[in-house]
Order: C-alpha cells, then structure tokens, then sequence
C-alpha cells in the first residue's frame, strides 16, 4: 500500500489519508469543496460539487490517474433537493465517462457543507 498526498487537494482535516493506493486500485478519501490555495468553501452546491470533484481529480493525477480510471463513485449530499445541481455539474465533469454511484442524504457534513464525494479508482 501508498499514501497518496497531492499538494492540489485540501490536506485531510482528520487522521485519514487523501488517498490510499493498493495494487492497482485507488480509494480516494471523501472530498470536502475546499479550495486548496485559498483554504474558502464555495457557497452553492453546484460550485461546492465542481470543487470536490476538481479535488479528486488533483489526487488522480497524483497517482498518475485521470478520470477515465474512476470505476465508482458515492456522493453525499445535505438536501436531496440539491441533487439535479449536482448532478449537472457531475455530469459534465465527467463527460462521456460514467462511473458506477451513489448518491444519498445526510443530516450533516464536515465544514457544514453541502456536498462530499469519493471515489474508487483502478488503473489497468
């Protein structure tokens, strides 16, 4: 196993790794929407959900992985009722490339966000 750090992603906020490597598969930590230069939470839930998801892919690129390598991923939201916002920006984000996914509601997030994702990924 590797611990995987990008410097392009938040810093764990706990005592978990951004992401751990074993063999060929990636388990990427549950992003927060943190900008990792400025350390500030966008206020919507479409630009929280980009941010996550840009965060993600910094730790990808880490691990000499892109997007295409995502095999799944679970994103958790506060409200359902933010679910087609997110959805959108996920959508476009990965484009034709569709990863298995779950999405549910949570009564909280870290940071009182509204969005967190993580992912699975395998490079063959």
């Amino acid at each position: 196993m590797k611990i995987i750090n990008s410097n392009n992603a938040p810093k764990a906020i706990g005592p978990y790794s951004q992401a751990i490597l074993s063999g060929n598969t990636l388990y990427v930590s549950g992003q927060l929407p943190i900008n990792p230069v400025t350390n500030e939470i966008p206020l919507d839930t479409a630009s929280q959900t980009l941010q996550c998801l840009k965060n993600i892919e910094s730790i990808l690129n880490e691990a000499s992985m892109n997007l295409t390598n995502v095999v799944k991923c679970t994103v958790l939201l506060i409200d359902m009722n933010h679910f087609n916002q997110m959805n959108e920006i996920y959508a476009n984000f990965f484009g034709n490339h569709k990863p298995a996914r779950m999405a549910y509601q949570v009564s909280r997030l870290p940071k009182d966000v509204f969005v967190e994702i993580d992912c699975i990924a395998v490079k063959e």
